[in-house]
């Protein structure tokens, strides 16, 4: 119902994808096997992490931070996805669909903060390996971890806040899954102040982290530069191309569905393309860090080893 009256039904329906019936369930069991890869690869690591006394680092704190996050932005993204493919209609309460929205901008905010860490975690490492225990110590990574997660809290507090308190005119949330945009174009109210405060959010998340790892990785290759040590620039190279690699397949999707927002002769696109964010990094992030990292690389070869053996 579109209008100037108050929607009061607390169950809203879901546009989902558009797709024909023969690719409904090849596509769930697609993001089933995404989903299942992605559960099974980051929680090894935090398992493997946890249980490994000789993984108790700071380095290790935000790889677990990661995962944590990955984890989850895509259990309150996916398996309500794979649910909907194959129901009809797609019905989701209010309640759910702010939940959903909340936990799925949080882990976009929480993933620029953490990896804001992680360049500086890198540049101590290469630039002042000397000091790196002394400056990177395991206090210092939770502190500045806890920063990360309230500072996302807040600010995603702040935007759901913003939306929760206008009417509703609406109950069909043009997407594919809840975020903040879909439920404020519910109501027909005046939605300057979300656009507003949903814009400073965005340049504020997109320029700090863009700005603090162009420091960070600028600083690092005046360093390798300066320094022409064949040693140093190798582990520059092999520490940070996984970390910038990622940091921008997360950064172009992310700017590709705040876009596409703005073109609505998009949709598909636009849903894919936040499915992107989501399930991209979650699923190349435990591959690329511990195969890149060399104590954690080890483990995860003992391990397999010693079951090989007993097999």
């Amino acid at each position: 119902m579109d209008g100037n009256n108050s929607f009061q039904s607390d169950i809203l329906q879901m546009e989902g994808f558009n797709i024909s019936m023969e690719f409904t369930y090849p596509l769930f069991f697609l993001i089933m096997f995404v989903y299942l890869t992605l559960l099974i690869s980051n929680i090894g690591v935090i398992v493997l992490i946890i249980k490994e006394e000789s993984l108790h680092q700071p380095m290790y704190i935000l790889f677990c931070n990661l995962s944590v996050n990955d984890l989850i932005g895509n259990t309150v993204l996916l398996p309500r996805l794979m649910h909907d493919i194959v129901s009809t209609p797609k019905l989701i309460s209010y309640a759910q669909c702010v939940t959903q929205a909340f936990c799925s901008h949080t882990f976009g905010s929480a993933s620029h903060m953490i990896l804001i860490i992680m360049a500086v975690d890198r540049y101590v490492a290469i630039c002042h390996p000397l000091r790196y225990n002394s400056i990177m110590t395991t206090r210092t990574v939770v502190t500045l971890s806890v920063s990360a997660w309230g500072t996302s809290l807040l600010l995603v507090s702040v935007l759901l806040g913003l939306t929760v308190r206008l009417s509703r005119c609406r109950s069909i949330i043009l997407n594919a899954y809840c975020d903040n945009a879909s439920l404020f174009k519910l109501s027909c109210e005046n939605v300057t102040v979300n656009n507003i405060y949903g814009l400073f959010f965005t340049v504020l998340l997109f320029s700090s982290s863009m700005g603090s790892i162009a420091v960070t990785y600028f600083r690092i290759a005046v360093i390798c530069w300066t320094r022409k040590n064949k040693e140093l620039n190798n582990k520059a190279a092999q520490t940070c191309a996984s970390h910038l690699v990622l940091y921008l397949i997360m950064l172009w999707s992310g700017f590709l569905t705040i876009i596409l927002h703005r073109f609505p002769d998009y949709p598909e696109l636009r849903k894919l393309a936040y499915i992107l964010f989501h399930v991209v990094p979650a699923n190349l992030n435990p591959i690329i860090y511990a195969m890149q990292t060399q104590s954690l690389r080890q483990k995860i070869v003992q391990i397999f080893s010693k079951r090989i053996m007993h097999s």
